[in-house]
């Protein structure tokens, strides 16, 4: 199996920075995404940070380790770059006045032969469409889900609440963080969307499986998306990044990476 990657940002149509980043490694079935948070432009720093440093150090290892590698290595591995990043953004929060209260969501995917790890903090998103049919794969680490949970509010009413933004999670706010991370398998033909809630908060999850679906090229799904997103208010930074599993192999051309075992077809 085959995965096709694009990633994309957009300032949206209310902020004059953008406080979300992205990387991916495609070499090492790696993708990440941050929505940054905090004065000035400390969410900026906030979130580039994490996206370099996982990137970066997170890609080392997967690439060092190879596809052999057990998915609780991987796992630990993740925990740990994770661990170490928020430090490094707690750190300079904490000794810098100017980043004072900095912080950052995630959304940390690493592709390998058993499927996907999939990791998150705060409320941007993993989203699997597969046949036709869009899931939300992460759960919200926020005070409107905890309120959904406890059965406050509905769904439909979250939609129109007043603490959408506000994040029981954030890597780099405090000197440690729980990352919540879990294995999904991967089929022939899914699509993976990791995103901001520049998109989520705009587009319905109904828009972005249709968009989606009607968009087989992920470049035109993601301008698509971005421009749906921003057609509504556009009132966030927009970030996305989407992976396609292909069942056919590929030796040329950027954006693919096998993840089959060893030795198989």
């Amino acid at each position: 199996m085959i995965l096709e990657f694009f990633s994309a940002t957009d300032v949206g149509r209310a902020r004059d920075n953008n406080e979300d980043s992205v990387a991916l490694d495609e070499a090492a079935g790696l993708a990440v995404l941050a929505d940054g948070m905090g004065g000035y432009n400390a969410g900026e720093v906030a979130s580039q940070m994490l996206t370099s440093f996982i990137c970066t150090e997170l890609g080392r290892w997967l690439k060092d380790a190879g596809r052999e590698a057990r998915a609780g290595e991987v796992k630990r591995a993740m925990d740990i770059c994770v661990d170490n990043a928020n430090r490094a953004i707690f750190n300079a929060a904490n000794t810098n006045p100017k980043y004072a209260g900095m912080g950052t969501t995630l959304v940390l995917g690493a592709f390998r032969p058993e499927g996907l790890l999939l990791g998150h903090v705060g409320d941007s998103r993993g989203y699997r469409l597969r046949a036709g049919r869009l899931a939300q794969i992460t759960r919200d680490h926020s005070l409107l889900q905890e309120q959904i949970d406890a059965g406050l509010i509905t769904p439909e009413e979250a939609a129109y609440s007043s603490n959408k933004n506000l994040v029981t999670r954030a890597v780099g706010v405090e000197d440690t963080v729980l990352m919540e991370l879990h294995l999904h398998e991967v089929q022939v033909g899914d699509v993976y969307l990791f995103c901001s809630d520049g998109l989520s908060d705009m587009v319905d999850d109904d828009s972005i499986a249709n968009l989606l679906h009607g968009n087989p090229a992920l470049p035109d799904a993601a301008r698509t998306l971005i421009n749906a997103a921003n057609d509504r208010g556009g009132r966030d930074n927009i970030a996305l990044i989407l992976a396609r599993a292909e069942g056919r192999q590929r030796t040329e051309g950027r954006g693919w990476w096998p993840f089959g075992r060893r030795g198989g077809h």
